[in-house]
């Protein structure tokens, strides 16, 4: 892969770079809150990026590992981006991700939570008129 940036990298922009987070700030906050490790410890986000180091990430969706496989130093389109890390998430984690996904939303409204459908309306305003 090659390097169109400088030999020096921030762990945050390049976070942000690879479209893990929506802006660098998030990736900055993300690293001093503990989301991001480095070796099972807590890394700043001033920290530089190597070539072949692997991280934990804790999006707001998911658990990531990820493994550097190229510097990148401005945010690209995400089809590109992808080439510049190795996903290597366990697969157990992926499963829980997939499952926890697969449950999360059906569609369909929860019994006796929120606002009923305008069908629904319609079927109890009919019956209250019988």
């Amino acid at each position: 892969m090659t390097e169109p940036s400088k030999e020096k990298l921030r762990l945050d922009k390049y976070l942000w770079a690879i479209r893990m987070f929506k802006t660098r700030a998030l990736a900055t906050e993300a690293c001093n809150r503990g989301k991001i490790k480095f070796n099972a410890a807590q890394v700043k986000p001033s920290k530089q990026v190597h070539l072949g180091e692997e991280y934990d990430l804790k999006t707001e969706t998911r658990r990531w590992r990820i493994k550097v496989a190229g510097l990148l130093d401005h945010r690209v389109q995400y089809n590109l981006a992808v080439n510049y890390y190795l996903d290597i998430t366990p697969s157990e984690e992926l499963e829980r991700f997939q499952h926890q996904a697969a449950s999360f939303h059906t569609g369909k409204r929860q019994s006796k939570i929120g606002r009923p459908t305008k069908k629904q309306r319609r079927d109890l305003n009919d019956f209250l008129e019988e």
